[in-house]
């Protein structure tokens, strides 16, 4: 199980990254709403978009999973981040959900970067 367990997570997160493209990419009222309140609508939905589909496809990449992990970590913190300053937890009474699966998310990438640090170019990890 030890073996199976990092690729595992890097398909749990991978999911989770692509399964939210069908709702950017097709202007889902949603996202458009949360993308409108902080200012991004159109350019940082798709934008935002695009890096996660770039994040979830170097995550099942093995010779990139630690870049797929670091994208991953810099986008959902910055999710995270417009939920804890500018949307809320709970956004259009969906109680939470959203911002729940970003902190899965993000937590479950760092994990991923933690088990493949010694990946890192140029990081002299022992």
């Amino acid at each position: 199980m030890k073996k199976h367990l990092p690729l595992v997570l890097r398909i749990i997160v991978a999911i989770i990254l692509i399964q939210t493209l069908r709702f950017k990419f097709t202007a889902h009222p949603d996202s458009v709403y949360i993308f409108t309140k902080v200012g991004m609508e159109p350019y940082g939905r798709i934008g935002i978009g695009i890096l996660e589909l770039i994040a979830g496809a170097l995550l099942l990449i093995p010779r990139s999973v630690w870049m797929g992990a670091l994208l991953t970590l810099g986008v959902i913190g910055g999710a995270i981040f417009m939920h804890l300053t500018q949307l809320g937890i709970t956004v259009n009474n969906d109680g939470g959900v959203l911002f729940t699966t970003a902190i899965l998310t993000f937590t479950l990438s760092g994990i991923i970067l933690f088990i493949y640090r010694k990946d890192i170019p140029y990081l002299e990890i022992r």
